[in-house]
Parts: C-alpha cells; structure tokens; sequence
C-alpha cells in the first residue's frame, strides 16, 4: 500500500511467492556477476602500478569501488525489505546513508571523469598539472562530504523532533522514513534539481567542446577525441538512467490505488532499471573498452584470452 510518497507494509513478514523468488535470482545473478568484474577490475587496478598513477583510472576505480558498495548496500536492503521490512532505526540510517551518499557520488564522478577527458583532449599539456593525483584525491573527498550532508541534515531533523526511544524501534527501512517534516521533501528535490542540473551542464558542454576540438585535430588526436567523446555519451546515458532514482515523488501519486502486486512488479523493474543496468555499464565503459585495462585483465580472467 502506498501512503504519500511512503511504502507501508502491514504485515511484518511479507509472503515469499515464486514470482519474488525468480526475482530475487535475477538480482543475485546480476550482482554476483557485475561485482565478480568489478572485483577483478580493482585487483587490475592495484596490482599494476601504471593505473593508479594516472588520474583517469584512480577516478575509474573510485566509481567502481562505489559501485560496489552501492550494489551491495542495495541488494542488502531490497532482500532484507522482502523477508522482514521492518529494520532496527540505528542499523537501517547507518545503511540509508551509505546508500544515500553512494548515490550521490556517481553523478559527481562521472562529471569528473568527463572532465578529465575534455582536459586531456583540450588541454593535453597542462593536463598532468590539473589532475594531478593529489588534486583527484581531494575532489574524490569532495565528492563524499557533499554526498553524506543531505543525510547528516535530515538526522540532525529527527534527533530535534523525534524523543531517543525512536532509536530503539523500526522502520521500514527507506530514506521517507526519517522525514519530520514537509519541507524536508521540497528541499531534497529543490538540491537534486540543482545538483543534477549542474552535472548534466558538465557532460554536454565537455562533450561540445570535445567535438569542435575534433574538428581541428590532427587525424591522430581525431581518434582520441572521437573515444573520449563515445565515452563521455556513455556517462551521459549512465547519468540518465541515475536520474530515475529521483523520479518517485513525481510518480508515485500515479500508483495510488493500484494493487500491491503491481506495485511491486513496478518497484522491482524501477530498481533493476536505476540501481543494476547503471553498474553494468562501469566496467564495460572503461574496463572491457579500454585498451589498458584489457589486455591486463587478459592474464587475470582466461575468458578474455
């Protein structure tokens, strides 16, 4: 049933019907098999100095990390909500906010990479002073301050308004949970509007520049700017599949009356859609389609031999 913006669930435990139980294989099947190459691009990563001495790969390897943790922390929630929705508050807000900053960052470091790639196309001389590691690491830390303060603001809410006894209860275990007050929705849609405006600002005005400066290139920098360009529409369509993640509040009034059954298929299909195809497409972007990465996975993974 739907309240608002809310799920609810009378029931503390919810039926487990064959249906779910094929859903729930797909979701393991896919997360165990991105996150077996995510894994071995990271062991990639780390064992040969040459990536992490080159910013391009440090902010590579910093989304897949991300990733990562964003799949597990997902997944963890979507088949611990199936089984028992009901979570303990300090085990469920520690959980909301890694998941809530892990989203967060993935835009954030998809408009560094692809501002990465217009330096080294544009700027190819003054690129290793730029990006300079130091500076990828501090943007990197950047880029997780600004994805936890939504979440510290809206802890800070609930510690002024709820009494301490609320830490010992549970919830279901969703972000609208620890909502206090209306303005709390306004503000968060009012941030990700900007947020995701100022992002999608940086890919299409990197890719415009990259293309006009093909136009000029030399045939040799044609090529480099024609794969920075594909890759940078490539985190243009990752970012359009994390903008779904934002599109509930403007949806779900739709599905009031619906039956539970379907608005279950319907969440189940905006998750898979949102939180699984988006970290797919990582490791194929840079680790299957770039050159380096492959032919040293060769010698990690015989199924690329």
């Amino acid at each position: 049933v739907t309240s608002g913006n809310i799920l609810t669930v009378k029931d503390d435990y919810l039926p487990i019907l064959p249906l779910t139980i094929v859903k729930l294989f797909i979701l393991v099947f896919t997360y165990i098999g991105t996150n077996f190459v995510n894994g071995m691009l990271i062991f990639t990563y780390f064992y040969h100095p040459i990536f992490y001495e080159n910013s391009r790969y440090v902010l590579f390897v910093h989304l897949v990390i991300n990733d990562v943790f964003e799949l597990s922390v997902a997944m963890t929630l979507h088949i611990w909500l199936r089984v028992k929705p009901s979570v303990f508050v300090p085990l469920c807000y520690t959980l909301v906010i890694l998941a809530s900053n892990t989203t967060l960052n993935t835009p954030l470091n998809l408009a560094l990479m692809s501002l990465e790639r217009y330096i080294a196309i544009c700027y190819p001389l003054r690129h290793s002073q730029i990006c300079s590691l130091q500076r990828t690491y501090i943007a990197i830390g950047v880029i997780w301050i600004v994805g936890i303060i939504p979440s510290i603001t809206d802890l800070f809410i609930v510690l002024a308004v709820e009494q301490l006894s609320f830490f010992s209860t549970s919830v279901y275990c969703i972000r609208e949970s620890f909502y206090r007050t209306s303005y709390q929705t306004k503000i968060k849609t009012a941030i990700m509007s900007v947020y995701l405006t100022v992002v999608w600002l940086v890919i299409v005005c990197t890719y415009l520049r990259i293309m006009f400066a093909a136009r000029s290139a030399s045939s040799s920098e044609k090529t480099s700017a024609k794969k920075a360009r594909n890759t940078i529409l490539l985190h243009g369509l990752q970012l359009l599949l994390a903008m779904l993640t934002y599109i509930p509040p403007f949806t779900d009034p739709f599905l009031v009356g619906i039956s539970t059954e379907i608005f279950l298929d319907l969440s189940f299909s905006r998750y898979y859609l949102v939180y699984i195809v988006p970290r797919v497409l990582s490791p194929v972007i840079y680790g299957l389609r770039d050159e380096n990465f492959r032919k040293h996975l060769k010698s990690h993974m015989p199924c690329f031999q």
